[in-house]
C-alpha cells in the first residue's frame, strides 16, 4: 500500500521547519532559488524540494524574469492555519487576563503590606 502524502495541505506543509524559514523570507518580498540558497545556507536541491512542496499547496507563487524563477508567498494559502490558530488566541487572551488580575492583586498586597510594616 502506498504511503499517502504528508504535505497535501498548508497545515502539513508548514510542519516542516525548513519551509517554514521560506515562508519567512518570502514574507519579506520575493526571491530567486539562488537568494533563498544564501539567506537559508541551505542547498539548492533542498530549498527547490521544499519549494515545490510549497507551490504545491499554493502557500507559495512563482513567476518568469527571464531565466530567473523568483517566487513569493501567497499568505492566501495560509488563511485557514490563521483562522484555526484564532479559535486559540481567545483561549490565551482569557488566560492573560487572568493572570494580569492576578498580578495586579500580588501588587496591591505588597504595596499593602509595606504600608503595615512601616507604621509606627
Amino acid at each position: 500500500m502506498a504511503r499517502a502524502a504528508t504535505t497535501a495541505d498548508a497545515f502539513n506543509a508548514v510542519a516542516e521547519p525548513q519551509r517554514r524559514r521560506i515562508l519567512d523570507v518570502l514574507a519579506d518580498g520575493e526571491r530567486s532559488v539562488t537568494a533563498l540558497v544564501e539567506d537559508l545556507g541551505l542547498t539548492q536541491p533542498q530549498v527547490s524540494k521544499h519549494l515545490r512542496v510549497l507551490r504545491d499547496v499554493g502557500a507559495v507563487d512563482v513567476r518568469e524574469d527571464g531565466r530567473h524563477r523568483l517566487y513569493r508567498l501567497n499568505a492566501e494559502a495560509l488563511k485557514p492555519i490563521h483562522e484555526w490558530v484564532g479559535r486559540y488566541e481567545r483561549f490565551w487572551s482569557e488566560r492573560f487576563d487572568r493572570l494580569d488580575a492576578v498580578i495586579e492583586d500580588l501588587k496591591r498586597q505588597e504595596h499593602r503590606d509595606e504600608r503595615t510594616e512601616n507604621r509606627p
